[in-house]
């Protein structure tokens, strides 16, 4: 089982903030750090300040920075930008980190940020991400030399020179949600990796079932895709320590254990048993609280070791 460190800095963060935690979790032997691509906070715990950070601008100087782990988005949404630009965007950084960025992509959802700051929000956008996966694998799988054409209802590309390339062959995608048709075709057609964010505990194997018959479907075999899962974090190694980690992001301690990996290191170790053999081998960690780098260390000493 893989553990990657996942941040939602719109809540309140800046670059160093993030650099801290992306540089501990390498330290600590976390696979990767992603990050959260919104422009508005949520909800009234968090004050937001100093302002939000661009995604993909902050992965691109977290590739200078670091040298081992993963870095990517969960997810970057279809509304944020076009296609073309977007691949450029992912291949630069996969070119300034060696080869080490994922592109999580989804539809978007939070209608209050477009409105913030003047982000047309279709009101049905499944249509988008599909064309947008199908033309961003399309521009990177174009060999050099030859051009790629696109023309779809929402995107049209003409001989476009699908330049830049990544440095990976294959630059991992990944598609995720609850959703019961839609969403596993879409990942059984375009990712590498299917990820079911905050879904409830049990419903984790029924949501992976469905993207393995997505992908029985179409005749791809569903041990290709890597399977994952996201959920919030808190841990303490007495219930006063974690209480205090659960005040800190705004949870209430029985709710974070129902919904989260909360809880004392018996309790989250017991949990990501039972995802393991629902089929999770990689656990995204959401830290809400980016200020406690001691609560990676303590998640690096006394949980993930334990799944190595």
């Amino acid at each position: 089982m893989k553990f990657r460190i996942f941040t939602e800095p719109q809540q309140g963060a800046t670059y160093d903030d993030q650099l801290a935690i992306a540089q501990a979790a390498e330290r600590l032997g976390f696979d990767a750090y992603f990050r959260s691509d919104h422009y508005l906070k949520m909800g009234d715990h968090f004050s937001g300040m100093p302002g939000p950070t661009d995604a993909w601008t902050t992965l691109a100087g977290l590739a200078r920075e670091t040298s081992r782990i993963r870095l990517g988005t969960l997810v970057s949404s279809v509304t944020y930008r076009v296609p073309g630009i977007l691949a450029i965007q992912v291949a630069q950084v996969d070119q300034m980190s060696n080869g080490r960025v994922e592109l999580g992509l989804g539809t978007g959802w939070y209608e209050e940020e477009h409105a913030a700051y003047g982000i047309s929000f279709p009101p049905k956008r499944f249509g988008m991400l599909e064309e947008q996966l199908e033309i961003i694998t399309g521009l990177f799988e174009t060999p050099v030399g030859e051009t790629y054409s696109f023309d779809g209802k929402h995107y049209s590309l003409t001989d476009s020179p699908a330049l830049p390339k990544p440095v990976q062959s294959r630059v991992p995608v990944i598609v995720g949600g609850g959703g019961p048709k839609r969403t596993p075709a879409m990942a059984a057609r375009f990712a590498t990796e299917f990820n079911a964010p905050f879904v409830p505990f049990e419903k984790i194997a029924p949501t992976f079932e469905g993207v393995r018959r997505a992908c029985e479907a179409i005749e791809r075999d569903p041990d290709d895709l890597t399977y994952s899962a996201a959920f919030v974090t808190a841990a303490g190694s007495t219930e006063a320590e974690y209480e205090r980690r659960a005040a800190a992001i705004g949870r209430e301690t029985g709710e974070l254990r129902t919904n989260g990996l909360a809880g004392t290191p018996s309790e989250i170790i017991d949990r990501l048993g039972a995802l393991q053999n629902d089929g999770v081998e990689t656990v995204y960690l959401q830290i809400l609280d980016l200020s406690d780098l001691e609560h990676l260390e303590f998640l690096a000493a006394e949980v993930t070791p334990h799944f190595a």
